[in-house]
Parts: structure tokens; sequence; C-alpha cells
């Protein structure tokens, strides 16, 4: 079976190679299960599952996605079903068993970052808010989130060989302790919710993909789109983003500033792995007073 390049990272960990073992059996499961024809190549874009197109008996085209199994992405399927079409892909059925989703297909799925930064924060501004439902269970709490990446980050950091300055890591866990027990109104939040994770369809102008679903203050909202690449990755960048979105969405500047240190600190390692554009954006905010 064809895997993407971007799934090549799997290969590295036990667990991975577990995974892409059982890939080809599952998939063959599923296509006979939900009885998928046209099943084509899987899409280089994801990054966590190995997802295909295909079509139902009459002609739908879908998305198969086969996740792999870890915890940001156990409760995609809630999320979808919570949204309900409503700025995000449907749901149209799930396997909990099998870690795999069936969901609508965007036609054309061009992706936001195909426009130019200010009209794709236009469509960011226009989207957020109907993706800050109110939700509780089964998410996870943010607050209890962070409590993982409070235990976490330096843990990783020292294992990591220390990969960059302390003060940085400092900052995060300091600013962590101030958000985290303070946080507004309780809202389903998307913590992957970058630029190419959104892709224009005809059915709505734009549509949320592969969500990281947790529950948290809307302040939480705009951080994947702050410190995302996609649309850019300079300190210019970055700020200009969190300007817009902050001020266009009625949101607190310095929360959504603390909360993308934050998430980029928790962020900047995995999979023994150091990403140091999320270094950068750390290094950039905590100069942009």
């Amino acid at each position: 079976m064809e895997m993407p390049e971007s799934l090549r990272w799997t290969e590295r960990t036990p667990a991975g190679r577990a995974w892409r073992a059982v890939l080809p059996h599952r998939l063959a499961e599923c296509v006979e299960r939900w009885d998928l024809r046209a099943v084509g190549r899987p899409f280089g874009y994801a990054f966590a599952s190995l997802a295909v197109p295909a079509e139902l008996p009459d002609g739908t085209p879908v998305v198969l996605k086969l996740q792999y199994p870890d915890d940001d992405s156990r409760h995609e399927a809630a999320a979808l079903a919570h949204w309900a079409g409503r700025g995000a892909v449907r749901l149209l059925a799930h396997d909990a068993e099998r870690r795999a989703l069936l969901v609508e297909r965007c036609r054309p799925g061009t992706p936001l970052y195909d426009l130019p930064p200010d009209a794709a924060l236009d469509a960011a501004v226009e989207l957020l808010p109907r993706l800050g439902v109110p939700a509780g269970p089964p998410f996870t709490p943010l607050a209890e989130e962070a409590a993982g990446w409070a235990e976490r980050m330096p843990v990783d950091w020292e294992q990591a060989n220390r990969p960059y300055e302390r003060r940085l890591l400092d900052a995060a866990l300091g600013l962590l302790a101030d958000l985290a027990p303070s946080q507004g109104e309780q809202v389903l939040v998307n913590q992957d919710l970058h630029a190419g994770n959104v892709l224009l369809s005809t059915r709505e102008p734009w549509l949320v993909i592969d969500p990281k679903p947790l529950v948290g203050e809307r302040d939480f909202g705009p951080v994947p789109l702050v410190r995302g690449m996609e649309l850019g990755h300079s300190p210019a960048a970055v700020r200009h983003r969190l300007d817009r979105l902050s001020a266009e969405l009625g949101l607190d500047r310095e929360r959504v500033r603390g909360w993308t240190i934050v998430h980029c600190t928790a962020w900047s390692l995995g999979a023994g792995r150091v990403f140091p554009n999320q270094v950068e954006v750390v290094r950039w905010l905590l100069g942009a007073d």
C-alpha cells in the first residue's frame, strides 16, 4: 500500500511501525464495510492519518480517514458531529475501534493558504465564531490539556538536550500558570486549525478538516492560525495575524499572545524532533509587547 511522504515519521517508532503494519487490512475492512468505490491514492497533506478519496455507491465523493492512534485526534469524530456540518466537513460514519472516519469531501478542496494572507484572515474571522460553540464532555478541557503540557515541557526539553534557551520555557510555564485558571466562557476550540486544514467547498465557502478539539476559552481559538507558517513565517507576519484576529474577533490580545507562546512551546518538541518554527514564534512574541 502506498504511504505518503507526510507519514514517513511513523517509521521511526515501534508504535508507528505497528500502525503501518495493520493499515492495509484496516483499509480493506473499511472499504468493504462502507461499500466504497473508486478508492484513490492517499492525500499527501495528512500528517496524522491515512486519508484517501473514495465514493459511495451513489457516486458521492467522500474521504476515508484512518487515524494514527494519538490522544489529540481521539475526539475528532465527536467534534465533527457536534458541529454538524456548520463550518466543518460532515461526519458520515465512524468506526471507533478501527479509528476510522468517513467524511464529506471538499470540492474543489483548495486550502485557505492559497489566498493572499489578508484575504485568508478575512475568511478566518468569519469562520471562527461559528466553530466556537458551547461544548462539554467528551472533549478534554484546555485546562486539563495545559496541565499535561506543564508536566511534559521541562522533561521533553531536558531529554532533547536543552535545544533552546531556558528563558523561553520558563516564560511559557509562567504564562500557562496564569492563563489556565482564569479562562472565560468554555467553547469548542481546535488546536490544529491552521490554514492547511481549512478547505474551499461548494457547500460552504470554507470548511474545517482534521480537528484536534478541546474545550477552552475563545482566546485560544486563533492560536493555530497565529503560529502557523502557512500564511507567512516572520515576526511581522505573526504579529499581524495576532493583531488582526484579536481585534476583529473581539478577543484579549494578550491572552491570545500568551496562549500562542504556550502552545508553540508545548508543540516545539515531539517524536524525537525539534520544530524550530515553533521556537521562532515564541522568540518573536516574547519580544512583542
